[in-house]
């Protein structure tokens, strides 16, 4: 279970979380709409532990996620992934697999193969389109299979059968029981494959029903 109690941070002058309290159960996907600047992203690092509240908890499990703890078993796409970019699509990957030691060659080919860019897996980074990026951070964040899936904004520069794909990969790791959060301004994606509903403006954050 993620739970956030109290969330509060103050960025530059400005409020972009604003006291927020939130119980997230495992296995459901969860929906989160707002417009740009209204502190979808910033909750979603906080709950990955990237930035430190000013007041207030984020616990994971058993986990207390602050600036010196993280929760380890979480796959984040953020707007506009970056990768190094004299890599290839499969270097890129296979330096970050690296690290956990968890996913091997065949899991790197697997997860480019969903993605579509298994034909482009040699070419640089650089070179990939903007689609092609947005793709190979999809594949970033199902890599390692992680418990917890964050995905902000996936479908920018996706082409359809890109959003497609972005669709059934979600569907999938739903139906395994993954605990994931999902922002888009796709309203009909979101209508279509999550549980729970949460809006999001001036770092407030409210629940609502569809």
């Amino acid at each position: 279970m993620i739970k956030v109690t109290n969330a509060s941070k103050n960025i530059a002058g400005k409020q972009v979380l604003d006291n927020i309290s939130l119980d997230l159960e495992d296995g459901k996907t969860y929906a989160f709409e707002g417009e740009n600047g209204s502190g979808k992203t910033m909750l979603f690092r906080a709950i990955c532990g990237f930035i430190r509240l000013d007041s207030g908890s984020i616990q994971i499990d058993e986990v207390m996620v602050d600036g010196n703890h993280i929760y380890n078993d979480i796959g984040l796409l953020l707007e506009n992934p970056s990768f190094i970019e004299d890599l290839s699509g499969f270097d890129n990957l296979a330096m970050i697999a690296s690290i956990r030691k968890i996913a091997g060659r065949d899991r790197i080919n697997e997860v480019l193969k969903k993605v579509g860019l298994y034909e482009a897996k040699d070419k640089a980074y650089k070179a990939y389109s903007l689609g092609m990026k947005q793709r190979l951070g999809l594949a970033n964040v199902i890599l390692e299979d992680p418990n917890i899936l964050i995905f902000d904004e996936p479908t920018i520069a996706l082409d359809k059968k890109g959003v497609e794909a972005l669709v059934e990969i979600i569907k999938e790791e739903k139906a395994k029981g993954k605990t994931i959060l999902l922002s888009s301004h796709e309203s009909q994606i979101l209508d279509y494959l999550c549980d729970e509903f949460y809006f999001m403006e001036s770092g407030k954050l409210t629940k609502y029903n569809k």
